[in-house]
C-alpha cells in the first residue's frame, strides 16, 4: 500500500512522471523572475511615473498608457492559442520561452530612456511597453503549459499557489531593494538607508523610477535560469517547425469548429476572460489611482505596495493549499468575492471621505506617511485586495490543468491566455474613455467592480471535470 501510494504521488496530472522537487522549484522560480516586472514597472513605480512625469498629464497619460496595454492585449490574444497549439505538436516549451524572454528583456530595459517630459517623443517608450507586455504574457503561456506535467497530480494547486506566492515575495524583495537604495535616500531617515541613491542616480530626474526598467530585465535574466537548468521540458516530437505550425493550426481549427464539445471549459474561459481583465486593471491602475486621489509619490506608493504584496504572497500560499482541498472553482469564487468587496471599499474613498458617507480630515504633507484616515482605510482595502489576487490567479491556472484534455494542454493554456487577453483592451479602453469623460480617476475602480461581478456570475455553473476528447490530431 505504501509503495503504491508513493508511486501515485510521483505521477503528474497527465499520467506521466512528475518532475523532481528541484525541477518543480525551477518551474516556480519563473514567477519569482517575472513578478518584479508587474510590481515595479506595471503597477507601483514606473507606470505612475510614465503617466505623471513622462507624459506630464494625469488624464492624458492614463489614456496613452491604456492604449499601450490595449494594443498589447490584442496581439497577445491573437498569438497565444496559435503558439500553444504549435507547442503541443512540437512537444517542447522551453525554446519558445527563451525566444520571448529575450524579447522581454530587450524591450523592458529600453524604458530607461523614457526621460521626464518626453524630450525625444513618446513613440519609443510606448512601443517598448507594448513589446514587453506581449513577450512576457506569451512566455507565461508556455510556463503555464508545463504545470500539469511538472507537478504531482495531488499537488497541482499547491505548486501553482507556491509559484504565485514566491512571485509576490519576489516582487516585494525587488520593490524593497529599489525603495531602500534608490527612492528612500534623502527622503527617509532609517538605519541602513544610504544618504544618496546608489549608482549616483538623480532623484530630481526620476532616475530611480526609470532604473526599474533595466533592473527588472536583469532580475528576470538571473532568476529564469533555474527553470532552464532544472525543470524538464516535454519530449521533442522531432517534427519540423513548418510541420508543427501546419499541424498546430489544424488542431486549433478543429478545436474551434468543435467548440460545443468543450462547453464547460469555454464557459470558464469566458468568465475568466472578464475577471482577468479586471485583475489586469487592478495591477495597471491601482498605483495611478492612489497617486491621483492622495497625491502619493514613489515613497508612499512603494510602501503601500510592499504591504499589499505581503498579503498577496500569503494569500497565494493559502489559496494553493485551499485549491487542493476544496477545488479550484470554489477557491476562485472565494477570492473574487474578496476582490469585489475590496474594490467597492476602495471606490468609496476620497481624501476627505470613506465608505461614501463618513467625512474625514485630509492629511497634510507635514503629518507623516499615511497619517490621514482615508489613506489608512485605503491600505486596509488594499490588503484585502492582496488576499484575493493571489488565489484568483493561481487557482485559475490550476483550473485549466484540471479541465484541459491531456493531449491539448498547450493549446488550452493558449486559449486560457486568450481568455485573459481577448478583452484585455476592454478595461483599459473603458477606463481611458470614462476617465476622460468624467474627469475622475475613480472610473478605473468602477470598471473593475463591474467586470469582477460579471466574471464571477458566469463561472458559477462551471463543473470542475476534465474534458475527455479523443486525440485526433494529425
Amino acid at each position: 500500500m505504501g509503495s503504491s501510494s508513493q508511486e501515485e504521488r510521483a505521477l503528474n496530472a497527465l499520467g506521466g512522471p512528475a518532475a523532481k522537487p528541484l525541477g518543480q522549484f525551477g518551474w516556480a522560480m519563473f514567477d519569482w523572475a517575472n513578478q518584479p516586472y508587474y510590481t515595479i514597472i506595471v503597477t507601483i513605480l514606473f507606470a505612475p511615473y510614465f503617466v505623471q512625469e513622462f507624459i506630464g498629464d494625469a488624464v492624458r497619460g492614463q489614456q496613452i498608457y491604456s492604449l499601450a496595454l490595449t494594443i498589447a492585449g490584442v496581439f497577445t490574444a491573437i498569438m497565444s492559442p496559435v503558439l500553444g497549439a504549435i507547442a503541443d505538436v512540437s512537444g517542447r516549451r522551453k525554446p519558445w520561452m527563451l525566444l520571448f524572454s529575450l524579447g522581454f528583456v530587450i524591450s523592458v530595459a529600453t524604458l530607461w530612456f523614457a526621460e521626464p517630459g518626453a524630450p525625444n517623443g513618446i513613440a519609443g517608450p510606448f512601443l517598448a511597453i507594448i513589446l514587453a507586455a506581449i513577450s512576457m504574457e506569451i512566455a507565461i503561456v508556455f510556463n503555464n503549459a508545463m504545470l500539469p506535467s511538472v507537478a504531482p497530480a495531488n499537488r497541482v494547486g499547491w505548486l501553482s499557489g507556491f509559484g504565485w506566492g514566491i512571485g509576490y515575495f519576489g516582487g516585494l524583495v525587488a520593490l524593497l531593494f529599489i525603495q531602500w537604495f534608490f527612492v528612500f535616500p534623502g527622503q527617509v531617515a532609517l538605519p541602513g538607508v544610504p544618504g544618496v541613491p546608489l549608482l549616483g542616480l538623480d532623484q530630481s530626474a526620476f532616475e530611480p523610477e526609470r532604473f526599474t526598467a533595466p533592473f527588472a530585465a536583469v532580475w528576470y535574466t538571473l532568476f529564469i535560469l533555474p527553470l532552464f537548468l532544472f525543470t524538464p521540458d516535454g519530449d521533442s516530437t522531432k517534427v519540423k517547425l513548418n510541420v508543427a505550425v501546419r499541424d498546430g493550426l489544424s488542431s486549433l481549427k478543429k478545436t474551434l469548429m468543435q467548440i460545443r464539445a468543450y462547453g464547460n471549459v469555454i464557459r470558464f474561459f469566458i468568465g475568466r476572460m472578464i475577471y482577468a481583465d479586471a485583475l489586469g486593471a487592478v495591477f495597471a491602475f491601482s498605483g495611478i489611482y492612489a497617486a491621483a486621489i492622495f497625491g502619493w509619490g514613489s515613497l508612499e506608493l512603494g510602501i503601500s505596495g510592499l504591504i499589499i504584496l505581503v498579503f498577496a504572497g500569503f494569500g497565494s500560499m493559502v489559496g494553493g493549499w485551499l485549491d487542493d482541498k476544496i477545488g479550484s472553482k470554489r477557491t476562485i469564487v472565494i477570492a473574487v468575492t474578496c476582490l469585489i468587496v475590496a474594490a467597492i471599499g476602495t471606490v468609496s474613498i476620497r481624501d476627505d471621505r470613506i465608505l461614501f458617507l463618513i467625512t474625514t480630515i485630509p492629511a497634510s504633507s507635514l503629518d507623516g506617511l499615511f497619517a490621514g484616515v482615508s489613506e489608512q482605510v485605503y491600505i486596509l482595502f488594499g490588503c484585502l485586495t492582496g488576499l484575493g489576487l493571489g488565489p484568483t490567479q493561481s487557482a485559475s491556472r490550476t483550473m485549466v490543468a484540471r479541465l484541459a484534455p491531456r493531449h491539448m494542454v498547450g493549446e488550452f493554456y493558449g486559449l486560457f491566455a486568450f481568455s485573459g487577453q481577448a478583452t484585455a483592451f476592454l478595461a483599459p479602453a473603458l477606463i481611458g474613455y470614462l476617465t476622460g469623460a468624467l474627469n475622475d480617476p475613480r472610473a478605473s475602480i468602477i470598471v473593475i467592480i463591474a467586470m469582477l461581478v460579471i466574471g464571477l456570475v458566469i463561472i458559477l455553473p462551471v463543473r470542475e471535470e476534465r474534458a475527455e476528447i479523443p486525440d485526433t490530431r494529425p
